[in-house]
């Protein structure tokens, strides 16, 4: 079927050369077009923010340009600085990335009218597909089905509200503008919609500068499977295959994978790709579309031959990586040029998916706490390591793993920006093999100082539903509570211990007695102390005790172990320590006040405690009785009061939302531990700290009965 087009074709513009390009974006991505811009041979051109003037990209490009303060509206995402940015520095086009400014029309309209080349499709296109509510419509009218919902620009809460009923329970709050699952709500009631439109508002209007809002039926157990196109500006439209999204927490994807495994399940696989791939390369025609696009469905699980169009991004997507891997398609040297006018050489017919690739985002959070993002400054930082894993049998001509990172050693990473740190993409010549290298680079990527969500990210891939392809946009959050993570235990600790017993009482200290921190008295040593903070609270004490060559160590955690151990190497990130059962091996980093060690893609910061903090915790734990609730309400990270939904002198119930808090382009809301009278500390616009006390609630004291006789008798 031949669809007309909404949209002028652009005249075929003459092939040009770039000679700079101008990266407008951060972080890993930032660095991954740096990295084909340079094997392009064309000069690239950074840009960067005060938060970032040490950013790894920064350091990769062959200029770097400022463009201003740490927040992104003061900096990234500031048109005119772009602008600015790229005449200083002589770049003729920009590539976006993906995030801030990629899909913004006002961006690529601000491009055209300077002189720049725009890395990305025209105008018509970002107007059509970056508008939720605009683009189901428009594609709907090209025979593209989409899920049940309404979608009208303009609608108030109460025209939502009372559109409700017809859309029907559960349904989904999602945004007009925006992308990456970000503003997104599911309501499983009537009574929770207009709280919920109130939050995602705001929401939107933070993240996306509107807040327009559309409602859409929640589809149970759907798959999120999206296609690949590339399109010139000669008129040919490919797809280069599609990828399974569907491993995803709030909407934002974790693990993405190339070819789908649904689609590799089916007999007729093959058919159906060619089905969605078609459906997506009419989408793109419909707008002319131009350069690298993606084109997302839901596809039922139950009915795999039904596809619903959920969005077309207009970019490059984070998850790009697998579909190069099954493909040997850099995508990004063909936006550069397809920008710079050429014809697209490849036909549907060339593309070929070989073997499987699956991607895992890296992020700075903590599962086990609700995925709370988390901060800190890089102490040890291991790359390189996961991506020499192999597998036996797995030999290709190119890499079978790929690291696209931003991370350098002594990075800090804030709140500022999103909590993505890294990808980690294996290949395999099956869907099994690739998973198997996947598992194998995670356990040995090695990041400490900032909390991470490798571990989590092995115990996913390793899930037997995983494992077998049975996977839906909700198996995230079914199988999370049963997820057993792993803790600091007594090898843990020993080997923090002497970590730091080695760094102590080194060779620095050698031959002076007073000076050495180790016990030593005349009658000869005594043991070595220190007392560790674990996380969730609790504590632990390490001694160390050395005699004629053996080494003891005892930990008092409340259950008590002791260990004969040998340090069988230690270098600046490693310990080997020998225990009765064998080596072990420990990445460490000491920073400040804390040890952090890892392995095996697991890790922890275990905090040095002095005699106040001991004596406080230990305090603590005496006055309060175990299992009793904390009357404070802390902010779990560093973040920004959004609101607050009580009043002070308010009496509130346990469970209830009292404030919310934002940190890393994420609101996280914080409730009541137990019932009682609320007195607040903190304030919309606050800037708060990680553990910082924000409200406090007091318990109302049982009622008074001293002096009063409620027995029958008075026994004698």
């Amino acid at each position: 079927m031949t669809l007309p087009t909404t949209a002028t074709a652009p005249p075929q513009a003459a092939v040009r050369n770039f000679s700079a390009v101008l990266v407008a974006n951060r972080g890993e991505i930032a660095c991954r077009v740096i990295r084909t811009l340079k094997e392009m041979g064309i000069r690239s051109v950074a840009v960067y923010s005060d938060a970032d003037k040490d950013a790894r990209h920064v350091a990769l490009a062959d200029t770097a340009v400022a463009i201003g303060g740490t927040a992104p509206s003061e900096s990234y995402l500031k048109i005119d600085a772009i602008i600015d940015a790229c005449r200083r520095s002589g770049a003729e086009a920009v590539h976006p990335g993906y995030g801030f400014l990629s899909e913004n029309v006002e961006f690529a309209k601000a491009l055209d009218a300077a002189g720049i080349t725009f890395i990305g499709p025209g105008i018509g296109a970002i107007e059509v597909m970056g508008d939720k509510i605009r683009s189901k419509n428009h594609v709907m009218a090209y025979d593209v089905p989409c899920v049940p919902g309404i979608a009208k620009p303009g609608l108030t809460d109460q025209e939502l509200i009372a559109a409700a009923p017809e859309v029907g329970f559960p349904l989904l709050i999602k945004p007009s503008a925006g992308g990456g699952g970000k503003g997104m709500h599911v309501v499983e009631r009537a009574e929770d919609l207009a709280s919920t439109l109130v939050t995602a508002r705001r929401v939107a209007a933070s993240a996306f500068g509107d807040d327009t809002l559309f409602l859409e039926r929640l589809i149970r157990a759907p798959r999120h499977i999206e296609v690949q196109v590339l399109a010139d500006n000669h008129g040919n439209v490919i797809h280069l295959g599609e990828r399974e999204c569907s491993l995803q927490r709030r909407h934002q994807k974790v693990i993405e994978e190339a070819p789908s495994a649904l689609f590799e399940s089916l007999p007729d696989g093959a058919a159906q790709r060619a089905r969605i791939g078609e459906a997506a390369c009419n989408a793109a025609r419909s707008v002319n579309y131009s350069g690298a696009g993606t084109v997302e469905f839901l596809v039922s699980d139950e009915h795999p031959d039904e596809f619903f169009f959920m969005e077309m991004n207009t970019r490059l997507q984070v998850e790009h990586p697998v579909t190069e891997m099954v493909t040997g398609i850099d995508l990004v040297a063909w936006q550069v040029r397809i920008a710079a006018g050429e014809v697209l050489t490849v036909a549907q017919s060339d593309v070929v998916l070989d073997g499987h690739a699956v991607e895992a985002r890296v992020y700075a959070e903590v599962p086990e706490r609700n995925f709370m993002p988390s901060m800190g400054r890089i102490v040890a930082l291991a790359e390189q390591g996961a991506a020499d894993a192999t597998v036996s049998g797995q030999q290709r001509t190119h890499a079978n793993v790929r690291i696209d990172s931003a991370m350098r050693d002594n990075l800090q990473i804030t709140g500022d920006y999103d909590p993505m740190l890294a990808k980690v993409i294996s290949w395999g010549v099956d869907r099994a093999a690739a998973l198997d290298t996947l598992d194998a680079a995670l356990g040995r990527y090695t990041l400490l100082g900032v909390d991470t969500n490798v571990e989590y990210l092995r115990l996913l891939i390793n899930d037997p539903d995983v494992r077998a392809g049975h996977l839906d946009t909700g198996l995230i959050e079914r199988k999370l509570p049963a997820m057993e993570f792993r803790h600091a235990g007594p090898r843990e600790l020993i080997a923090a211990g002497l970590t730091l017993w080695l760094e102590r009482t080194g060779p620095a200290l050698a031959g002076d007695a007073w000076r050495k921190p180790d016990s030593w008295r005349v009658s000869g040593r005594g043991a070595w102390t220190i007392t560790l903070g674990v996380p969730g609270g609790g504590l632990a004490t390490v001694s160390i005790t050395e005699a004629d060559g053996t080494v003891t160590a005892t930990v008092d955690d409340g259950a008590g172990a002791a260990a004969r151990v040998k340090v069988l190497d230690r270098t600046a990130d490693t310990i080997v320590v020998e225990f009765d059962d064998g080596p072990a091996t420990f990445a460490v980093g000491v920073a400040g006040d804390a040890v952090h060690l890892g392995n095996d893609g697991w890790s922890c910061r275990l905090e040095v405690l002095d005699r106040t903090e001991r004596l406080r915790r230990l305090l603590a734990g005496i006055q309060r009785e175990e299992g009793q609730a904390d009357p404070e309400v802390r902010s779990p990270m560093p973040g920004t009061v959004v609101s607050v939904s009580v009043a002070d002198g308010d009496t509130v119930d346990e469970g209830q939302a009292l404030l919310s808090v934002e940190a890393m382009k994420m609101e996280h809301q914080l409730l009541a531990s137990v019932s009682g009278t609320v007195r607040l500390t903190s304030k919309p616009g606050d800037l708060v700290k990680a553990d910082q006390v924000l409200a406090t609630i007091h318990v109302a004291a049982p009622e008074d009965t001293a002096g009063k006789n409620t027995d029958k008798e008075i026994q004698p």
